[in-house]
C-alpha cells in the first residue's frame, strides 16, 4: 500500500478526445473548494458536469462488487498511489464499508498528495439512477432504493460520481481499451451473469434510467430452457455465463466443478466439456444476432472472468456468429484490454474526465 505502481493498460492524460455526451455529475457534486477542509483543497473547477481535471489532480476510484470492493488513487498517468480491497457487507451496510474504504485511501496519502485528489467515482451493481443518485436494486449485495444523496461528497469532500459498474467498465474497454478509435462497438461483461454496453456513432447508448444491456436476460431457448433467476426461461444467462457452464457441466458429469475455467482447461480431453461449451457459444451466438443485425458493431470485445478462456472463446463465438450471418457482416471478436480491471480503469477515467464521452 502506498507504494506507487504502473496501472497495467490504462492510458495517459491524453489518451482519446472527448465527444460531446450528457452529464453524468451525482447531484449536489457542486461542492464550493472554499468548503473543504484545508488539506483537501480541490484543485482546478471540479463542479461542473463533463469538466475533465487537470493533469495534478489525482483521483479516488472504487468498484463495488457482490464479494469485494476494490478502490484506487491513481495520477493522470495511471500511476496507483494507495489501493485497498474489502470485503462487501450485505445490504445498506455496504454504504458504510464504502465510506470506510475511501477514508482508508485517503488517508494513507501524504498532506499534498491529499489536497490533490479532486474527484472520486463510485461504481455500483445492479440498477443505478446515476441522475439522481440512487442505488436502486442490487440482488446480489441485497439493497433496494438506497439514497446515496451527498453521503460521499460531505465525507470526502470533494465531488463524487455515481454509477453503474457495466457501463463504466464497458465505456472505458470502447473509448480507452480494445475499442477505441471505433464508434460502433458492443462490449460483453461474461462473469457470474452478462450484462454490457453498446457504443453506435460514437455515442454510448443508454436508456432513460441509465441502464445499459441486460445481454444475459434475452431468451434463447424458449421451448426446453432453464428458468431464470429473473423469472423468464431459457435466458442467455442460463447457459453461457461462467456459474451456468459450471453447473451444466457438473449436470452432465456427475463431478463437482468449481468454475468455467475448469471445464475450459478440459476442451481438448474431454467430449462433455467441450459440448457444454459448445452450447453455451451457440447459446451467446444467438443472444448477440439480434443486436449485430441492430446495431451492425463493429467489434464484440468481451470482458469479465469467462473471458480469460482466450481464443477458446473468442474463435469459436466469432465462427458462430459469422456462420449465422446472411446480411450483415460479422463482427471481429476480441478479448477487452483491461481484463478484470476494467471497473477499476474505469472509475479512474471516468472521476477524471467528469462523464461517459
Amino acid at each position: 500500500m502506498g507504494t506507487a505502481q504502473s496501472t497495467a493498460g490504462s492510458p495517459g492524460p491524453d489518451a482519446g478526445s472527448p465527444r460531446p455526451g450528457p452529464p453524468a455529475l451525482a447531484p449536489g457534486a457542486a461542492v464550493d473548494p472554499g468548503d473543504a477542509t484545508p488539506d483537501a483543497a480541490l484543485p482546478g473547477d471540479t463542479s461542473t458536469p463533463g469538466t475533465s481535471l487537470p493533469e495534478d489532480a489525482l483521483v479516488l476510484g472504487m468498484d463495488v462488487g457482490g464479494t469485494t470492493m476494490k478502490g484506487e488513487i491513481t495520477d493522470a498517468a495511471g500511476m496507483v498511489l494507495t489501493a485497498a480491497v474489502t470485503a462487501t457487507p450485505q445490504g445498506e451496510a455496504a454504504f458504510e464499508a464504502m465510506g470506510a474504504l475511501g477514508d482508508r485511501l485517503l488517508a494513507e496519502l501524504t498532506m499534498e498528495q491529499r489536497g490533490r485528489v479532486a474527484r472520486a467515482a463510485v461504481l455500483l451493481p445492479g440498477i443505478v439512477d446515476h441522475v439522481r443518485s440512487i442505488a436502486v436494486f442490487s440482488s446480489n449485495v441485497g439493497w433496494r432504493d438506497v439514497h446515496i444523496g451527498d453521503r460521499f461528497i460531505e465525507r470526502w469532500h470533494m465531488p463524487v460520481l455515481i454509477e453503474h459498474d457495466v457501463a463504466v467498465a464497458g465505456w472505458a474497454e470502447w473509448r480507452y481499451g480494445a475499442g477505441r478509435d471505433h464508434d460502433n462497438v458492443c462490449v460483453v461483461i461474461l462473469g457470474t451473469g452478462i450484462s454490457g454496453t453498446l457504443s453506435v456513432g460514437g455515442r454510448l447508448v443508454r436508456s432513460e434510467y441509465g441502464q445499459t444491456g441486460e445481454y444475459g436476460h434475452i431468451p434463447v431457448r424458449h421451448a426446453d430452457g432453464l428458468r431464470c433467476p429473473c423469472g423468464n426461461i431459457g435466458c442467455v444467462e442460463t447457459v453461457a455465463s461462467g456459474a451456468s457452464i459450471a453447473r451444466a457441466y457438473s449436470r452432465r458429469t456427475g463431478a463437482e466443478t468449481d468454475s468455467a475455467a475448469d471445464v475450459f482447461a478440459l476442451l481438448d480431453t474431454d467430449p462433455d466439456a467441450k459440448a457444454v461449451v459448445d452450447d453455451a457459444i451457440s447459446a451467446l451466438a444467438d443472444g448477440l444476432l439480434g443486436i449485430i443485425h441492430a446495431a451492425c458493431p463493429q467489434l464484440i470485445i468481451l470482458g469479465g472472468g469467462l473471458a480469460g478462456a482466450g481464443a477458446a472463446l473468442t474463435e469459436p463465438l466469432h465462427r458462430t456468429i459469422a456462420e449465422r450471418l446472411r446480411i450483415v457482416p460479422a463482427p471481429r471478436v476480441v478479448l477487452g484490454e483491461f481484463g478484470a480491471r476494467a471497473g477499476l480503469a474505469g472509475a479512474a477515467l471516468f472521476a477524471r474526465r467528469g462523464a461517459l464521452t
